[in-house]
């Protein structure tokens, strides 16, 4: 039988940051007010000019150079973004041409923040199938250009990055299972309300019910847990390490509390980078690997709640 297993990953972020305090010099907010209620210290900016197939790349890149492959080892690009550079063509086409890979599949995947989750529950299931040997799956944005920079409801939560792994076929179980979600019906509690391309000038910005989105996610996520852990016969105390979505350090906590996990357990990056959408698991994935938390043989859960709404969860043994 034949699995997929991650083989190597990496992140990139804008070397632009904008801290509490910078906000605080244009908006009715505070650092205090800010990390009380998300956790965020600061969010990084992309620079004028810089995309999201340029972010993109840089993770991509990074993940390839990790796992040992060159680019004409990848025979699947997925990209998870929504804020994707053009219309049509998909960033991944973008990002396909320039590492120089030439006729395998590329597609962009867009479910907001749980996009990179369902892109790679995606990349999964070709490689089971033995469509795919190596896919390369990212989760990119520009969240700066569509948030209004003068609602301090949600200008204080959103940044910019990238992060990417390389799954690749393998006869050990590494992805042990995914579980995809949504439901229409909440549509209005988040979402960025445009008809036009959402590079450069946005024509719309995020608007979101924070409190009822709170709710939601933390009621959603208590479900999902126990859907994952149902799925694959397993207790509480043998998952080693929680990657959220990194959106909002209470949620995170409440989570980590439905697993009955220390803070210690899961891996936390959004103080540093706030919520970058579909690009913050794979970040915060990589930060793990990176620093030697995250060991091979670990059994990790990743899950994600976001705009649609849509909720997801994938656990691996790294």
């Amino acid at each position: 039988m034949t699995y997929a297993r991650i083989l190597g990953t990496g992140s990139f972020l804008p070397e632009h940051v904008v801290t509490n305090a910078d906000l605080a010099s244009q908006v009715n907010t505070s650092d205090e007010w800010i990390v009380s209620r998300t956790g965020i210290r600061e969010r990084r900016i992309a620079r004028a000019g810089e995309t999201t197939c340029d972010l993109a790349e840089r993770a991509a890149r990074q993940a390839l150079d990790a796992a040992g492959c060159v680019a004409s080892d990848i025979d699947l690009v997925i990209v998870a973004t929504t804020t994707p550079d053009r219309v049509f063509p998909g960033t991944a086409c973008l990002l396909q041409e320039r590492l120089g890979i030439h006729g395998p599949a590329a597609f962009d995947v867009q479910a907001v923040c749980t996009g990179f989750v369902y892109a790679l529950a995606i990349a999964e299931k070709f490689i089971r199938t033995g469509s795919t040997k190596r896919a390369l799956v990212v989760g990119a944005e520009t969240m700066s250009r569509i948030v209004d920079w003068n609602d301090r409801s949600t200008c204080v939560l959103f940044g910019d990055g990238a992060g990417a792994v390389v799954l690749g076929a393998g006869d050990a179980p590494g992805i042990l299972s995914s579980h995809l979600h949504a439901d229409g019906a909440y549509k209005e509690l988040l979402t960025v309300a445009a008809t036009e391309p959402l590079q450069g000038a946005a024509t719309g910005h995020i608007t979101m019910r924070g409190n009822e989105v709170f709710r939601m996610a933390v009621t959603t996520l208590d479900a999902l847990v126990g859907e994952t852990l149902a799925a694959n016969d397993l207790r509480q105390t043998d998952i080693r390490w929680l990657v959220p979505h990194q959106a909002n350090i209470r949620i995170i906590a409440a989570t980590a509390k439905r697993l009955g996990m220390a803070m210690d357990q899961v891996i936390v990056t959004v103080d540093r980078h706030g919520n970058t959408s579909a690009a913050s698991i794979p970040l915060a994935f990589d930060v793990g690997v990176r620093d030697g938390r995250i060991q091979r043989g670990d059994v990790v859960l990743m899950e994600a709640f976001g705009g649609g709404l849509t909720w997801g969860s994938v656990l691996l043994r790294y």
